[in-house]
């Protein structure tokens, strides 16, 4: 099960990961600005998405509640390629399993190679070649 947490949206900080519109993402900015006398406090929130690169903005409240991911990183052995999908058995439990390559990785990720990948709301994603 996807494991959420959550932060105030002030406690934030830049390199910091958030779920924005049900995607994770990585903050790059975060800006807090005083509306007024009687006005709170907002966040301006600027990420961009892990998996897809979208830019995100996000304004609220600096005392709302944001949704922030637990991502669990972990090394695999690549047992085998078959076209844009990698058998990859993970280095510390040895449990097999296919997982997507990226297209900016296919050329990188060999039979033998080890790959980073990062387990996100459930799914498995390779981040890094070794």
């Amino acid at each position: 099960m996807a494991e959420i947490k959550l932060m105030q949206a002030n406690s934030l900080r830049s390199g910091g990961y958030v779920i924005l519109d049900g995607i994770v993402c990585v903050v790059r900015d975060i800006q807090t600005s005083k509306t007024g006398k009687h006005g709170s406090s907002k966040c301006r929130i600027e990420a961009v998405g892990i998996i897809g690169g979208q830019k995100k903005i996000h304004l609220c409240p600096s005392t709302d509640n944001v949704e922030v991911p637990v991502i669990e990183k972990n090394n695999a052995q690549v047992l085998s390629v078959h076209g844009d999908t990698a058998t990859v058995m993970d280095n510390s439990t040895f449990e097999t399993f296919d997982i997507k390559i990226a297209d900016e990785l296919k050329e990188r990720v060999k039979e033998g190679s080890v790959v980073n990948y990062w387990i996100i709301l459930d799914e498995k994603v390779i981040m890094d070649v070794k």
